[in-house]
C-alpha cells in the first residue's frame, strides 16, 4: 500500500513538473524578425535617401551663393576689426642743421673765428601723428554693422536651407507617389488587356456580341491612355527632382 501510495506522489510530481515547464515555455517571448516585402526600401535606407537627397540639393548654385555671402560677411568682420590705423596719418621732418658739419664765423669787428657745430641743436625731428576725434566711435559702429550683416547673411544661408530641404523632401514624396501610381495604374491597364484578349477570342468564337467586344476594347485602350498620363507625370516629377539633385534617381539608387 506504502509502495502504491509512493508511485502515485511521484506521478504527481512529474505532471506537475511538465505543466510548469509547459506554461513556461508558453510564456517565454519568441523573437519574430519582421518579414519586408521585396522591392520595399526599408524605413532606414528611406531616410539614407532623403539625408542624400537634402546633401545633394545643397549644392544648388542658389545655396552656394548664400553660403559665399556668409563668407564674405566673415571677412567684413575681420576688414572692421583691423582697420582702426587707417585714418591715423603720421607726420614728421628733419632739423635741416643736423646734416651740416662744423661752420666757422669770423667777427668782422674783432676779428676773432668762432667755430659751432649746428648739428647740436635740438630738436634734431619732429614726428606727429593725426588722430580724428570720432576715430574709436567710427570703428566700434563699423563692426557692429559687419556682425549685423554677418548674422543677415547666416540667417539668409538658413532659410535657402530649409527651403532647399523641403522642396526636394516633398519632390521626393510627389516621385514616390507617381511610381507607385504608375504600378498600379501597370497593372490595371494589365488585367484589361487580359480581359480584352479574352472577349476577342469569345468574339471571334461567337460566343459574345460585338458590343460587348468593343466594351472590353475601350475598357482596355482607356487603361492605356492613363497608363501614359501616369508614366509622363513620372518622368516629369522625376526630371524636376534630379534637376535640383544635379544626379540622375537611377544612379543614386544604385549607391
Amino acid at each position: 500500500m506504502k509502495t502504491q501510495l509512493l508511485k502515485y506522489q511521484m506521478i504527481y510530481s512529474v505532471a506537475i513538473l511538465l505543466s510548469c515547464s509547459t506554461a513556461f515555455a508558453q510564456s517565454k517571448p519568441v523573437n519574430i524578425k519582421p518579414v519586408t516585402p521585396a522591392g520595399k526600401i526599408q524605413p532606414d535606407a528611406m531616410m539614407d535617401i532623403r539625408e542624400r537627397l537634402v546633401q545633394l540639393a545643397l549644392q544648388n548654385p542658389t545655396y552656394e551663393v548664400a553660403d559665399r555671402k556668409v563668407t564674405i560677411a566673415n571677412f567684413q568682420v575681420k576688414k572692421a576689426k583691423g582697420g582702426w590705423l587707417t585714418p591715423i596719418s603720421l607726420q614728421g621732418n628733419l632739423n635741416e642743421f643736423a646734416f651740416k658739419g662744423n661752420t666757422t664765423v669770423i667777427n668782422p669787428v674783432t676779428g676773432v673765428a668762432t667755430t659751432t657745430n649746428p648739428s647740436t641743436f635740438y630738436p634734431k625731428y619732429n614726428i606727429g601723428a593725426t588722430v580724428p576725434l570720432s576715430l574709436f566711435s567710427e570703428k566700434r559702429n563699423d563692426i557692429k554693422i559687419a556682425k549685423e550683416n554677418l548674422s543677415i547673411a547666416q540667417a539668409e544661408k538658413n532659410q535657402h536651407f530649409r527651403e532647399i530641404k523641403a522642396q526636394v523632401l516633398t519632390k521626393y514624396e510627389d516621385y514616390i507617389l507617381f511610381q507607385q501610381k504608375l504600378d498600379f495604374q501597370s497593372q490595371v491597364t494589365q488585367d484589361a488587356r487580359t480581359a480584352y484578349l479574352a472577349s476577342e477570342k469569345d468574339f471571334q468564337e461567337g460566343a459574345i456580341k460585338q458590343e460587348d467586344y468593343n466594351k472590353s476594347y475601350r475598357a482596355y485602350t482607356d487603361e492605356k491612355v492613363r497608363q501614359a498620363e501616369f508614366l509622363r507625370n513620372y518622368n516629369v516629377i522625376k526630371l524636376e527632382l534630379e534637376s535640383m539633385i544635379g544626379i540622375s534617381m537611377d544612379d543614386l539608387l544604385k549607391k
